[in-house]
């Protein structure tokens, strides 16, 4: 039976950084604005590290279904399914334990601000809810796995970015701006830092076992590459943003100080490979952290 920590483990508590950051991201820019609410808050933090536990527990089961972590090429930290620490079958009743919690508490948050906003963006909300869920699912689960194609990157970019900063700013303050949207695309410009190093991490065993994610399809060369033009473009939206609307007083931008971790993880990523790459799947999302922190504080000074 499986013990606590085997489900501590399942959960990858270094992903969940992150996850956290897109929520305080988007309630920055809504406290900024004069527009924030504290139920909102914690119902988009539990719904935020739901999903990103729910997209960990079913790509186990999904890469273990698919033979992906079975081909002795894997690096990193072993997986709780490859190792018989947990069984498929609990697997299973977890993810769909988590899909719950992920239900109930979108349309907590929908309940919550239901009488503020027209019936077309509750509408429009329960479908984002459902998008998001899905895209949690199938990243390695089904015959057609998006993140077996190559679209990994894309849609971590997306539901790890401007899904739930965009979100979680329209919660607080029911309106739609494009004042989120610089900062969001930045973030989700980190998120899918952290999948390309988790793919290039496991470049060797994706090929070997059929799991054509992007950096495959890029090779190792030209995803470290790739991975400086992300680095560079986060920078330049969050630049972009302080430039429109923050371009005063100088402290402002004293968040910005953290691309410097995120510029020498570049540096310390062109230079490795394979298991050595591991350790800054998580310095990459504290650094991201950190940064949706830091942003919050100095632009609300």
């Amino acid at each position: 039976m499986a013990t606590v920590k085997d489900w501590i483990s399942a959960f990858r508590l270094r992903t969940l950084f992150l996850a956290v950051a897109t929520v305080v991201l988007g309630s920055g820019l809504a406290l900024h604005e004069g527009n924030f609410s504290i139920i909102i808050f914690v119902l988009t933090l539990l719904l935020a590290v739901s999903i990103q536990i729910l997209a960990n527990l079913a790509n186990d089961l999904g890469d273990f279904q698919k033979g992906t972590d079975t081909t002795g090429r894997r690096q990193g930290p072993a997986r709780t399914l490859q190792s018989g620490k947990i069984s498929p079958r609990a697997m299973k009743s977890a993810i769909v334990v988590f899909s719950a919690i992920c239900v109930i508490t979108g349309l907590s948050l929908i309940f919550n601000i239901i009488a503020f906003i027209p019936h077309a963006s509750v509408a429009i909300l329960i479908g984002i809810g459902g998008a998001s869920i899905l895209a949690a699912l199938f990243y390695t689960l089904g015959k057609h796995a998006y993140g077996y194609k190559g679209w990994g990157d894309l849609l971590a970019f997306i539901f790890f970015g401007p899904v739930p900063v965009i979100g979680t700013y329209f919660l607080h303050t029911h309106i739609l701006s494009f004042k989120p949207v610089m900062p969001a695309l930045g973030i989700g410009l980190v998120s899918a830092m952290i999948l390309n190093i988790n793919n290039m991490r496991d470049i060797e065993n994706d090929r070997a076992s059929g799991k054509i994610t992007l950096a495959v399809k890029l090779g190792i060369r030209r995803a470290k590459m790739y991975h400086a033009g992300l680095t560079f473009a986060s920078l330049l939206c969050f630049f972009g943003y302080n430039s429109i609307y923050e371009p005063s007083p100088w402290f402002r931008h004293l968040y910005l100080l953290v691309f410097l971790f995120l510029f020498r993880i570049l540096d310390d990523v062109r230079r490795k490979e394979g298991e050595a790459l591991d350790p800054y799947l998580k310095f990459t999302s504290l650094s991201g952290f950190l940064l949706a922190l830091l942003f919050t504080v100095c632009i609300n000074l």
